[in-house]
């Protein structure tokens, strides 16, 4: 294919003049002379004025474009501090490692100026060597560090190894990248900040706060909530940039014999042309994908394109390379080293690269599929043209609802602001792993409620677990385990996963509990580097798999059920026909089958099914709909069932799923890993008799959830107003993959159950019917209101399916059921205690719900029926 046969939309970005400043009054000589010296004589705009607004004593978030100085923003009021105070520290903190390394290398020139009897810095993480931390800690004014060092060495550590005088004299915290810290990680951080305000209280330190973020709509709420401070914001940007170039690509359809639509070619496989002509023509680039899987495809796929096309002369398949989560931190570092030397020409990242590591002078940059925030596509494009030359960037649209708008509307992307970041500070299991942390540092106080809302509700439990212990009006910590070290900032699943080479016992990645379920069960494909494993053997109880190298010409997706369980509502709101809750929920998520793609032309080879299904069941925070009973009975009359009972078509609930899911993560600022919209496990119900409401459910991926579902809950007439608009204005005729994620589905059909939320109104005539469909679904073996005639046969298949209870529920001799309650007659009291105990019960009604074609909520009764011989 030739790319520029499928260039729908380009826009040049024309070259911006420097807006300057003199330098401030208030700047001391030696900070004019060191400027001056280098080459500056004047001040970017935003610079001056932050500089000005901080020894205002203001607390200050900024958010000029990238390559902007924001650096020397922040850096010259602190450098101001410690020439005139030489006590005074200052703690920046970075989101990786390797941004910390790179900032502390742009800010050497100013430690060789002024000499480090005068102003000192070091990097402190993971991979400092002791003597190196030893002198940061006594010498260093700069400490540039992560949100891990300052959890889990700073805090922990405040009395000890030079730490208290550090917290004594902290001067400023300085924040880069302020909105990366978004959903579990600045909702950690949040926490994390909380226990450095009591740390910091305790010494009698008041730290000023300097913050820079990328462009999103809410940088002061969200510098607020992390940090616990008024903020003020500079926005008016003084930098130059050089001429920018935008170009849009739109992969060719793929078009059947029958003339029919099939949907488009990949993005990876466009990209895969693209990055060769690149790589040959001496570009300097980054291709970002949106998954390490992604990464792994493209690379590979281009790599095998260099190779083919080497024929007349040397290979030039080394010339790029992955970057991405899961490559070890001496390859990472590798890698940008290559980079700047020039000895690689590109690299194919996840995000990773989206943030300000040096990685040597970009021109062009490749978006593999629009990134889902706007935030994220200046972030990514930004990165070229660093060195004031010209730039190109390319984004390849996918046959995603958001691509497919800004291929209609490509000036949204240049006219709109950015999204809102959403955290939770409060979500009950982060903040209690951190009143955890905190107990340990510090005996928790009454002045401590006001910086964790809960802590009432969780010092009771802690006690219980005799973790806490009550001493004069305090709570001391007396556990036996490192609190600061028992959780992962970056997510809130404490299980994690490894990934071991059978053959040679080596780590190859570690991830945690679900994506593990996803990307590492047995008969899985996972690549690694351009290299491809398939997993051997997926063991439960050590949270290993092994995987063998594997040459085969496929990759693997999984195929996942869930089922969803209401425990609470706490809000309710009508509008028109909207009947919306909020409220608490139990989700358990079941992968059962995976996928077989074949490379290159992604065609699929068939599914297979586990031998036992990785299920993983949390609670969390939901936002369900009702969906009105004449669009249930209309979409239940047209979905069909094949033969086998695997697979069925025309099922216009899922259409309505991703239609909202779309909507709702462009109101929301989220990933698709950060929310799930599924429907109520009655939906697919082919019995007209059936009876029961049929709900919708958006809900936050997260246990206890992060806020997201329940910003959907307040902007839920917004959303499906938006959904309503997003599918009546796609330029398909009939439906595709974009719009209601089915091109076999019927749009009109879709987009009738989402008006219906609003009126209501007759079903559209004459609805489009096919002939298969390409998805599987996890058919119900049994039903629930026959349980009670059928119990013995469905013991006996949950024993033969190896599902956990099932031991326990072959020992039940009878049930009964009644309308949504299920009563499990037993014969021991203790058996009723046990079996009733939360997590027990939660999972018992979980197995049930897979299992059965039960109603969206059902509720676990058991009575004790004593026999003659039962003495208790």
């Amino acid at each position: 294919m030739d790319i520029q046969d499928l260039i729908i939309y380009s826009k040049t970005i024309q070259e911006r003049d420097a807006k300057e400043s003199d330098f401030p009054a208030a700047l001391s000589e030696e900070l004019a002379e060191y400027l001056s010296q280098k080459g500056i004589r004047k001040l970017y705009c935003h610079q001056a004025e932050m500089f000005e607004k901080a020894m205002e004593q203001n607390h200050i978030v900024i958010t000029t474009s990238t390559a902007s100085g924001k650096t020397l923003s922040f850096l010259l009021p602190v450098l101001q501090e410690i020439l005139a105070n030489p006590l005074a520290r200052a703690i920046f903190i970075y989101p990786t490692k390797a941004l910390a390394s790179d900032q502390y290398r742009a800010i050497l020139p100013y430690l060789e100026f002024f000499g480090e009897n005068r102003v000192s810095a070091g990097v402190y993480d993971g991979d400092t060597p002791v003597n190196e931390r030893s002198r940061i800690r006594k010498n260093a004014n700069i400490i540039l560090t992560n949100p891990e060092m300052l959890n889990g060495a700073f805090l922990p550590n405040h009395s000890k190894f030079g730490f208290d005088f550090i917290f004594s004299n902290l001067k400023y915290v300085v924040i880069d990248e302020l909105h990366t810290y978004r959903g579990a990680f600045g909702s950690h951080l949040a926490n994390v900040f909380r226990r450095l305000r009591r740390v910091c209280r305790y010494y009698n330190s008041s730290p000023q706060y300097l913050c820079s973020s990328a462009t999103i709509a809410n940088p002061l709420e969200l510098a607020e909530e992390i940090c616990g401070q008024s903020f003020i914001r500079i926005d008016r940007d003084g930098s130059p940039a050089p001429q920018k170039k935008y170009v849009f690509v739109q992969p060719p359809k793929i078009m059947g014999s029958d003339k029919k639509y099939y949907g488009q070619v990949q993005t990876t496989s466009v990209a895969a042309e693209l990055i060769p002509d690149l790589v040959e023509n001496d570009n300097s680039f980054i291709a970002f994908a949106k998954s390490r899987r992604n990464v792994e495809v493209v690379l590979k796929e281009s790599r095998d394109k260099l190779e083919a096309e080497s024929f007349f002369g040397a290979s030039l398949a080394d010339k790029i390379s992955g970057y991405r989560g899961g490559y070890t931190p001496l390859e990472r570092k590798e890698i940008e080293s290559k980079m700047i030397t020039g000895a690689l020409r590109g690299l194919v990242s996840t995000n990773a690269l989206e943030l300000g590591i040096d990685i040597g002078k970009i021109d062009t940059t490749v978006l593999v599929g629009y990134p889902g925030t706007r935030a994220s596509f200046w972030q990514q494009t930004g990165r070229a043209g660093r060195s004031g030359r010209g730039c190109t960037n390319y984004l390849i649209l996918d046959n995603l609802p958001f691509d497919q708008y800004i291929a209609i509307n490509p000036d949204w992307l240049f006219e709109n602001s950015s999204e809102n970041a959403v955290i939770d500070k409060n979500n009950l299991l982060i903040e209690l792993a951190h009143i955890r942390a905190a107990a340990a540092e510090i005996p928790l106080t009454l002045d401590d409620i006001s910086l964790f809302p809960d802590l009432g509700e969780t010092i009771p439990v802690l006690i219980r677990a005799s973790e806490l212990t009550s001493q004069n009006g305090k709570f001391a910590w007396c556990g036996n385990s490192f609190p600061a070290g028992d959780f992962s900032l970056r997510n809130i699943d404490k299980s994690r996963y490894k990934l071991i080479n059978k053959e040679n016992s080596r780590e190859i990645t570690e991830m945690d509990e679900m994506q593990a379920f996803r990307e590492i069960h047995s008969g899985a494909i996972y690549m690694h580097d351009g290299v491809q494993y398939q997993v051997v053997r997926l063991d439960m109880e050590s949270k290993t798999a092994y995987a063998v190298p594997f040459n085969g010409n496929y990759y693997t997706m999984p195929g996942s059920h869930t089922n969803i369980r209401i425990i609470q509502g706490s809000r309710e709101m009508d509008y028109n026909r909207i009947k919306a809750s909020f409220g608490d929920v139990n989700v358990d998520e079941v992968v059962y089958m995976y996928k077989k793609l074949q490379f290159h032309n992604h065609q699929n080879l068939g599914f297979e099914h586990l031998e036992q299904p990785l299920s993983k069941a949390f609670d969390t925070e939901s936002t369900w709909i009702r969906v009105p009973e004449n669009v249930v009975s209309v979409y239940r009359r047209l979905i069909r069932e094949s033969q086998q009972g695997q697979i069925i078509r025309n099922n216009h609930f899922e259409g309505l799923c991703y239609a909202i899911k779309n909507a709702a993560m462009m109101a929301t600022m989220t990933e698709q890993e950060d929310i799930g919209v599924v429907m109520s496990n009655n939906a697919i119900e082919l019995r007209d008799d059936f009876q029961g409401d049929v709900f919708l459910f958006v809900y936050d991926k997260y246990i206890g959830g992060l806020g997201y579902a329940e910003k959907t809950f307040d902007l839920i007439a917004q959303i499906t107003e938006h959904a309503i608009k997003m599918v009546g204005g796609c330029q398909c005729e009939n439906g595709c993959a974009a719009c209601i994620g089915d091109y076999k589905l019927d749009k009109k059909m879709v987009l009738w159950g989402l008006k219906n939320l609003m009126e209501e109104m007759e079903a559209p005539k004459g609805t489009k019917l096919v002939e298969y469909a390409p998805s599987t679904f996890m058919k119900k073996p049994f039903r629930f209101e026959e349980l009670p005639e059928k119990w013995q046969e469905f013991c006996a298949y949950m024993q033969g399916s190896g599902s956990a209870f099932s031991a326990f529920l072959g020992a039940v001799p009878a049930v009964e059921v009644d309308n949504q309650v299920l009563t499990m007659v037993l014969k021991n009291t203790f058996y009723k205690e046990w079996a009733m105990e939360e997590t027990n019960k939660r999972s018992l009604i979980n197995i049930i719900t897979f299992y059965t074609e039960a109603p969206a909520v059902i509720e676990l009764k058991i009575r004790v029926e004593k026999t003659d011989g039962d003495r208790t």
